[in-house]
């Protein structure tokens, strides 16, 4: 510093001797009056005092320059690694015939500005008391220059183990210790998916400021990726909202050749095309800018915009990329557009700074919603002013000579002779708070894996993917916001909406809007173009009628014919070039501009088939009723004893329930109705069946079995006989818990199957239990019908054998009919077809077994004596259940 003022003091007196030798001679060229500096005349001289100054400045900066690339690297506790393009423009890179260093040749201030924001942050946390106290995180960053090539070394260098520069091949990488806990960055795209790729195979947290590509969400494949920006699809959705706000629907789309470019190009094209977006051009942007094909294929896309006739231009891209693009515009004279762009370019000197720049037309883009980092700018000044100190110089590098000294210091080489002013500009608005954000969410997750508390962590030994259990666990406060990454390991700010608003040559960055979840803008501040400053039309089509919509003909989908909306779909005046499809509960006729509510399909009460089967339940509820009384009245006579007595009348009660359930079918079904339905309909035929079945098993021990009948058939007798019935019913209330286990049936919703009307029918979900439950009543009847279809008895007997065996043999053909009928039908008829069944089966079981006996007990009393019954009687050698005269 000291040879430097020497420097500048001859320089001084250096200018002074020539310009008073000089003075003379330059008034004679120029006599008018001026003001003076320095007490010379001003024009000509001051021309020569500014080249010479100039000189001055840069001989005293070149021979001192600062050490700015000596911070970027300081030991810790747990050094974090960074990854920042701090450098661009790499010369002669396909020309590489061996793996050689590869230099960036200029620097990138925004790179700066984002290393030194990963700086602030770490140093705001090391001086904090209460986020990581006692704890100190040190940091590593490197440049990555916009290339793999480059960004590749770095990433290797924070794998290797600590303290060396050895990777480890392990079988097991969970007690392995790289050289940093976590990565900050890159900012691309393209180099976040490379380094993604060999961080997530380690498992160490990255956190990335800028990469926003789709592929990145995949957290299957990134696991211990994470991003402090939103994703493409967040931003796409905000420009097809955008574009749909003005009514642009011809548009061209242009991207860079890389992952941002193309990805975020190919979401737009695929969101762009729900949203009746006609992209009449899509092209990609070279990276070799200086090649002549690469400036042909710019030549080229201009010449496309021109004879597509746009006037909105979609550009996915980074800063050069834009540059380029619109540099060949300004030059070929594309004449004024609407540019949609994003913070990649829209926010960049690069971009702005060439020539001529306010003649490309009207620019709109988001940059996604940040806040400034309060003493971030004081700091960088302060540093700025640091760095030109050689006892700071000093220290520097002795700390990063401690911090690693067997690696390269790769850092950035360009950074040590810029000025604070060259950075005053990028720095009053650069976007750092993701870099900030992104550092906070690593030291958070440390804080938790530490087990930190307001006044100490404890320094103990934390594996970078420990960090990954902490990262997305809980809301952490930043800046005054709450932030938590969400499931694909990103975040979702929002976005602005920014205007380029040019007033006197000067650029002013002007919001005028802002999206989150829907978009706001705030239109009268946007001065387009146009003569008389309304936003220009941009759009392919011709009118339809109400509910018709576009149909593409030709190469742009743009172009169509005008069809009618189909059925369930309606024209909107509000998009007249889609037909939106109306809601489920909904249904239109074709070519209808609004929707009806569906109505409810179901068995109702009133309807003529439902009176019919009530009249019917009635009917057989009434002949039910009265054959219980009937045989209640003569419960003691021989005939009702001998068809079981009691258990006759227990017949006869489940034959009523099953008859009154038929109510369950009728009527809006529910899911717990429809759980209930099959439950009743086999337990209350199972109670009916075990009494028919200890009545088979009489019969058939006293006609097949009559030795072995005495010792069996006091298992017969009343009492005992409930404890069969009981027995029987057991295992059909075992295959109705099965059946709560398996899946009851449950009420389904089809708006599919009827046009204008939403069917609510009760679904089987397991067919299983369904045969299990109505295959064990089957069982039963099976039983019941195999011992008594064979007995015969004599004329002048009553044989109770062929009751039975005709109830059972029509019940069968009932249950195939009802089986093949009811797992075929998916309408309403299910409901009728199973109140048949049920119906059906009940008149069966009255008219062959019951009615008999009461067309005895009425109209024959006479027959209803001990002697008619006499053959079974007197074949059962004990019987409680006939009394002996």
């Amino acid at each position: 510093m000291h040879f430097a003022k020497q420097i500048l003091s001859l320089t001084f007196s250096s200018l002074q001797v020539l310009f008073k030798e000089t003075e003379p001679e330059l008034m004679r060229l120029d006599p008018l009056p001026h003001i003076s500096v320095m007490g010379f005349p001003q024009t000509r001289q001051i021309m020569v005092l500014d080249l010479l100054l100039c000189w001055s400045f840069g001989c005293a900066a070149a021979l001192e320059p600062t050490c700015l690339s000596a911070q970027f690297r300081r030991p810790g506790d747990y050094i974090l690694g960074g990854l920042f393009p701090l450098g661009r423009d790499i010369l002669n890179l396909t020309a590489r015939s061996e793996p050689t260093l590869v230099v960036c040749e200029r620097l990138h201030v925004d790179g700066l500005i984002w290393a030194l924001g990963m700086k602030f942050a770490i140093d705001q946390i090391n001086n904090s008391t209460s986020l990581l106290p006692g704890v100190k995180l040190g940091y590593d960053m490197y440049d990555t220059c916009f290339e793999p090539a480059v960004a590749l070394k770095p990433s290797l260098l924070f794998l290797t183990q600590n303290s060396t520069t050895g990777i480890g091949v392990l079988c097991n990488y969970s007690d392995y210790q790289p050289r940093v806990t976590a990565v900050i960055g890159p900012y691309k795209s393209d180099l976040s998916i490379l380094t993604a790729k060999l961080f997530s195979f380690f498992w160490i947290p990255q956190v990335s400021y800028g990469a926003t590509t789709e592929k990145l969400s995949n957290t299957e494949q990134y696991p211990s990726f994470y991003r402090t920006v939103p994703s493409d699809k967040n931003l796409v959705e905000a420009v097809v909202l955008l574009l749909n706000k003005f009514g642009w629907n011809w548009i061209a789309t242009i991207g860079s050749d890389d992952e941002y470019g193309r990805g975020a190009q190919e979401q737009f094209l695929s969101i762009a095309e729900n949203n009746s977006i006609c992209v009449a051009f899509e092209g990609i942007i070279p990276t070799r800018f200086a090649d002549p094909d690469a400036q042909n294929y710019l030549e080229y896309i201009i010449s496309l915009i021109n004879k597509t006739k746009v006037n909105t231009i979609v550009l996915f891209a980074h800063s050069a990329s834009a540059h380029a693009l619109l540099e060949h515009s300004i030059r070929l004279r594309l004449g004024k557009k609407v540019w949609i762009g994003t913070e990649t370019w829209i926010l960049s000197d690069i971009a702005t700074s060439i020539p001529n720049i306010q003649s490309i037309g009207t620019v709109l883009g988001f940059i996604m919603k940040t806040s400034p980092l309060p003493g971030f700018q004081e700091y960088v000044a302060d540093l700025f002013t640091s760095v030109q100190q050689e006892k700071f110089c000093q220290e520097s590098r002795e700390l990063n000579h401690v911090l690693s000294p067997d690696t390269p210091d790769t850092h950035c080489r360009q950074c040590d002779h810029i000025s604070l002013q060259d950075v005053s500009s990028t720095l009053s608005r650069a976007q750092v708070e993701p870099v900030y954000v992104a550092v906070y969410s690593v030291a958070h997750a440390l804080h938790r894996a530490l087990g930190c508390t307001q006044r100490a962590c404890p320094r103990a030994p934390v594996r970078s993917w420990q960090l990954l259990q902490f990262m997305n666990t809980f809301p952490f406060k930043v800046n005054g916001h709450e932030i938590r990454f969400d499931q694909s390991h990103g975040t979702n700010t929002g976005y602005k909406l920014i205007f380029w608003s040019w007033k006197n040559d000067t650029l002013q960055y002007l919001p005028v809007g802002d999206y989150e979840e829907s978009l706001y803008i705030n239109e009268s501040q946007i001065q387009f173009h146009t003569k008389n400053q309304k936003e220009p039309a941009s759009e392919c089509f011709t009118q339809c009628k109400p509910g018709q919509i576009r149909q593409i003909k030709g190469f742009h989908f743009c172009c169509y014919d005008c069809a009618d909306c189909p059925e369930n779909s309606f024209w909107s005046a509000k998009d007249s070039s889609t037909c939106t499809a109306c809601l489920q509960h909904q249904w239109s006729p074709a070519r209808s501009t609004r929707c009806y509510d569906r109505s409810e399909k179901y068995l109702f009460w009133n309807a003529p088939l439902t009176i019919a089967l009530l009249t019917l339940m009635c009917i057989t509820v009434t002949l039910t009723c009265l054959a219980a009384v009937l045989f209640l009245k003569n419960l003691e006579t021989p005939l009702v004893q001998a068809s079981g007595g009691k258990l006759s009348l227990f017949a006869l009660f489940t034959l009523l329930l099953l008859c009154l359930s038929c109510c369950l079918y009728i009527g809006k079904p529910s899911s717990n109705i429809c759980m209930i339905q099959p439950i009743t309909f086999t337990l209350c035929l199972s109670g009916c069946f075990s009494t028919f079945f200890i009545k088979s098993l009489e019969i058939a021990l006293v006609t097949e079995f009559p030795h072995c009948a005495p010792a069996f058939l006091h298992w017969m007798t009343e009492r005992r006989a409930w404890l069969l019935v009981a027995l029987c019913l057991l295992p059909e209330c075992l295959f109705c818990f099965g059946y709560f286990h398996l899946g009851p049936d449950y009420l389904v919703v089809d708006y599919k199957s009827l046009p204008t009307e939403v069917m609510l029918m009760c679904n089987t979900e397991s067919w299983f239990a369904f045969a299990l439950m109505h295959g064990y009543n089957g069982c039963l009847g099976s039983v019941c019908f195999l011992c008594t279809f064979m007995v015969q008895a004599s004329g002048n007997k009553y044989n109770f054998a062929r009751g039975i065996t005709f109830a059972f043999l029509i019940y069968f053909i009932i249950s195939i009919f009802f089986v093949a009928i009811f797992v075929t039908l998916k309408t309403v008829l299910r409901s009728v077809v199973q109140i048949s069944t049920i119906l059906i089966t009940s008149l069966d079981i009255l008219v062959t077994y019951y009615a008999p006996k009461c067309y005895i007990i009425l109209l024959k009393p006479h027959l209803n004596t001990v002697d008619y019954f006499q053959n079974s009687i007197e074949e059962e050698p004990e019987d409680s259940s006939v009394k002996r005269q």
